[in-house]
């Protein structure tokens, strides 16, 4: 039987039905559809290429298509080398368009604060549910008093090196000081078998290895005040000058043009005894160890001890880590989906996974702890490097 219903009076049905349906989780949930801000959306994520490939697949394959559909939105990932994140970040913000959300290093947010919105109540929120973040993330990441971008991850890198050349030579630990690192790697550089140490132009072990060198020799870039450049004192140089040296006694001189993956595949092919770095050279030799074997055809993970911590000068032991964090850029239209993505990836059952997969490589920016699993449990310094970071903290 039909009912009749003037066009003002349909309006007004529907409408105030389709407001019911579609007003809060309830509404959202019983009409099956995505929340509104989010229909239709897009989401740009850039991040590094990760030295441990799984991390990737992780993201790319299981957390981000469960983002989408979480969300209501198409997120997409999109993985570069880490060198190349800085000028495609800054061409962003120059033309005012690009990535949602890129991947930010060390003091990237003081740096681009102009460009970055405000996370304070994520953060806050992360914060407060996980104990906290290391010491590293307040100084790189907070700026006058706001939090710029959401504290990620640590690469906890230490010295990787083969226990059987160091023996072979006298050694039956990694050097303690920098006068004996230079003695010990002397000797096997003579026996073809130097230190490997990037020092080009990139993002991590170059900086993460001279930065310390220098701390360790009482020098600074700036005065405590952080407002006077310091970088000409008599410390300073000292480190300079003993740089020189141990680079010419004790290492591959081509370092200096090496990137963060020279060293890493130097290492694997058996031409230098020991390297800084995150704990990708060990974690990709046993996940490889088919392929990657030593002189005697073995396993080469078996000989790799990767808990060597950069060696102490005059003025004390030093180290520098790895921090990352994820900057939403205030150009993008989606920054409410884009801090709702931030909140769903540092939720523990999804960041747990990714953390694990890491395998040690990646340590988490929060205090509290994390399940690990029994291969991360075998990885000694994992843990160690970032309480040692915590209690000496950054110059």
């Amino acid at each position: 039987m039909g009912t009749n219903l003037d066009r003002r009076s349909f309006i007004k049905v529907t409408g105030a039905g389709a407001a019911a349906a579609s007003t809060g989780l309830a509404g959202i949930l019983e009409s099956g559809r995505a929340p509104a801000y989010a229909q239709g959306t897009k989401l740009h994520l850039v991040r590094w290429n990760d030295f441990i490939p799984e991390a990737d697949v992780e993201l790319k394959t299981r957390q981000i298509p469960e983002a989408s559909k979480a969300l209501g939105a198409e997120v997409t990932l999109e993985t570069i080398n880490a060198n190349d994140i800085q000028p495609r970040m800054t061409a962003a913000i120059q033309s005012g368009s690009g990535a949602d959300i890129f991947h930010l290093q060390y003091n990237w947010p003081n740096l681009y604060q102009s460009a970055l919105v405000d996370v304070t109540d994520l953060a806050e929120a992360v914060a407060k549910a996980e104990g906290g973040f290391y010491d590293v993330f307040p100084a790189s990441t907070r700026v006058g008093g706001k939090w710029l971008a959401m504290p990620h991850s640590i690469v906890g890198n230490a010295v990787a090196y083969r226990r059987s050349w160091l023996k072979e030579v006298g050694a039956s630990e990694f050097p303690k000081t920098w006068e004996d690192a230079r003695k010990v790697f002397s000797l096997l550089k003579k026996k073809g078998k130097p230190y490997g140490q990037t020092l080009g132009h990139t993002f991590g072990d170059a900086p993460t290895f001279a930065y310390p060198l220098l701390w360790s020799f009482g020098g600074a870039e700036t005065d405590a005040s952080g407002k006077k450049v310091a970088i000409n004192s008599k410390e300073a140089v000292e480190s300079v000058k003993f740089l020189q040296a141990f680079w010419k006694d004790a290492c591959d001189e081509g370092g200096l043009a090496w990137d963060d993956t020279n060293n890493n595949r130097a290492f694997h092919a058996g031409d230098i005894s020991a390297s800084l770095n995150g704990a990708s050279i060990y974690i990709v030799a046993k996940r490889q160890k088919d392929k990657i074997k030593d002189e005697k055809g073995e396993p080469m993970y078996l000989d790799i001890d990767h808990s060597g911590l950069l060696p102490a000068g005059p003025a004390g032991q030093f180290p520098l880590y790895f921090n990352t964090s994820h900057g939403i850029m205030k150009y993008s239209k989606n920054q409410k989906l884009a801090k709702d993505f931030l909140a769903w990836l540092h939720k523990r059952e999804n960041f747990e996974k990714w953390f694990q997969v890491c395998e040690g490589y990646s340590v988490a920016a929060t205090t509290a702890p994390i399940r690990l699993p029994p291969v991360m449990r075998a990885i000694r310094p994992v843990r160690s490097m970032v309480r040692f970071y915590s209690v000496v903290g950054s110059r």
